[in-house]
């Protein structure tokens, strides 16, 4: 994948912006900028493409411009295709980190406080509905992550997704489920919803269910 593989490869950049074939944005620390190389020609990036949804076993074209995919890396990754996109073939691709994000980091930067930690623990331990919203990279995720740490590991936990990204280690009795889009024939989607119903027939102790900018 030449330069997009270069970019991938780094660990320090968590989110890559394709503008076309012309433009490429990175975020790095927090910060966006543009990274200083670009695509050879369109018809490169547009190879590109169709190697990472091939690999995965999804189509994106004309008749079907937008796309969202999951890499075997836990990556996620967002196409747009013209006529949909009026400025060439967009790509983003949001990575995650080796090391998630715990409770001790958060209070060590200063995020949040002794108090607030302990609090949110007991709310976690005693099963209360907790709800996480923000803006696109607000952290609603990672935070989610922080507080998994909590729930204890003797529990079954059942999580729901449109895009998995959760990572919950410490409880070993975990089912992870993922939305299906429908194909190409606008067929076989399999939504939240219907996970949800058939969450509700596998004896969860608990249910994690991220959607957008909501988590619950």
């Amino acid at each position: 994948m030449d330069v997009l593989q270069e970019i991938v490869d780094n660990p320090d950049i968590t989110e890559i912006m394709v503008n076309g074939a012309e433009h490429i944005f990175i975020e790095k620390d927090g910060k966006i900028t543009e990274y200083p190389e670009h695509f050879i020609s369109l018809q490169k990036l547009e190879d590109v493409i169709q190697q990472i949804v091939s690999k995965v076993n999804r189509m994106v074209n004309e008749a079907n411009p937008i796309v969202d995919v999951r890499l075997l890396d836990g990556s996620r990754v967002n196409i747009v295709l013209p006529p949909v996109s009026l400025n060439g073939p967009i790509v983003t691709i949001r990575k995650f980190p080796n090391n998630p994000m715990t409770m001790d980091k958060l209070l060590e930067i200063g995020s949040i406080n002794e108090e607030v930690a302990d609090f949110l623990k007991t709310l976690v331990v005693a099963k209360y509905n907790i709800f996480i919203s923000g803006g696109t990279g607000s952290g609603k995720t990672t935070f989610l992550n922080v507080l998994s740490n909590y729930i204890p590991n003797d529990e079954r936990i059942i999580t729901i997704e449109d895009s998995a990204e959760l990572q919950i280690h410490n409880v070993p009795n975990l089912v992870r489920l993922e939305v299906r889009n429908a194909n190409v024939e606008g067929k076989n989607a399999v939504t939240i919803r219907d996970l949800l119903k058939t969450s509700l027939r596998m004896r969860p102790r608990r249910r994690n269910i991220k959607k957008g900018n909501l988590k619950h």
